[in-house]
């Protein structure tokens, strides 16, 4: 996309659709990105005016409970929106999103509009709303973690479940609720430039780009695998994660012949024997990580790796970060 020159006098809408039920740190935080943006520009004196516009636009103009009970005040309906440059969708509970995707009136007017603005998208679980109006089909998407499985459910989407955000042409789409702010510098980036959406970054004390993905947010790999064939032998790998784990040995201890083991534990899991025992003893360590200050050559020891080193390249594959950078980050 081709950037805009942020000394141009013509400004940029941003526009918000806001719904009962919605999360408030979905709409502010983005928000506050491209407000943010307007101050520097001033503050530089490259602008007397802002470069962005900004709106927020609900069922009926006045007052929306979000999910926290604080009240955002819509400008308007949308029904009664004028032409606008970037259009947005928040997330939400479970409950009011689902009650959004079964809103005709805004599913047809987001399908309408779409087709008019220079860049649309949607922040957390409202991913959903797009996908259930069919604005994500034939295109790749993220979403909220935890909404992954449900956005997966949409055949004609290609689900992208670690991305922080992800832009598909002038589609847009993020993970969960504070990824928004990454979007919206991502978007500050593409219209003014990488300097300026560096200087909000600063001033929001965050990083312009954010290390890994959001896995390394998620729940343990233990509650993501469900399988009825093999649970009890999933919880005897998480038992003996130190100990050496061959197909061999997981193949007797399933009382099944090594060839048809790795088959059927493919089938049912979705991932090689091998695979899911580095993906555990990895869950393993970031546990570990978290909650113990054990030097990373016990940690890589406890966990089955045969190295420090070993440990290392499993947690960046997998993770996205290096282990000693999760430890600061996520160790209290």
């Amino acid at each position: 996309m081709a950037e805009q020159n942020p000394t141009s006098s013509h400004p940029l809408k941003i526009s918000m659709v806001i719904y009962p039920g919605a999360q408030c740190l979905d709409i502010t935080g983005p928000l506050e990105v491209f407000a943010l943006a307007n101050r520097q520009l001033r503050d530089d004196g490259l602008r007397i005016d802002d470069v962005y516009e900004i709106e927020l636009l609900a069922a009926a103009a006045g007052p929306v409970a979000m999910s926290s009970g604080i009240k955002l005040i819509a400008d308007q309906s949308y029904r009664e929106a004028g032409d606008m440059d970037t259009l947005l969708v928040c997330g939400g509970t479970d409950e009011s999103a689902v009650a959004q995707r079964a809103n005709g009136d805004l599913t047809d007017w987001l399908r309408s509009r779409a087709q008019r603005v220079r860049r649309f998208g949607s922040i957390c679980s409202g991913a959903l709303i797009l996908a259930g109006a069919g604005l994500l089909d034939g295109r790749r998407a993220t979403t909220h973690w935890m909404d992954v499985p449900e956005l997966q459910g949409f055949p004609d989407i290609e689900v992208d479940p670690d991305a922080i955000y992800v832009r598909d042409g002038h589609v847009y789409t993020s993970a969960g609720i504070t990824s928004g702010i990454d979007l919206a510098l991502a978007m500050v980036e593409e219209d003014c430039g990488r300097r300026l959406a560096l200087k909000v970054a600063r001033r929001l004390v965050l990083y312009l780009k954010r290390e890994g993905g959001q896995t390394q947010y998620s729940e343990h790999l233990s509650s993501q695998v469900d399988s009825d064939q093999f649970g009890r032998l999933i919880e005897w790998i998480y038992q003996n994660l130190a100990s050496p784990i061959t197909v061999t040995k997981l193949a007797e201890e399933a009382a099944m012949s090594p060839r048809n083991f790795a088959r059927c534990f493919l089938q049912e899991t979705g991932v090689t024997p091998a695979k899911f025992v580095e993906r555990a003893r990895v869950e393993k360590s970031r546990q570990l990580l978290s909650e113990q200050s054990l030097p990373l050559e016990k940690i890589a020891m406890q966990c089955g790796f045969q190295s420090q080193e070993q440990l290392r390249r499993a947690f960046h594959r997998q993770m996205g970060v290096l282990p000693s950078n999760y430890r600061k980050h996520f160790n209290g």
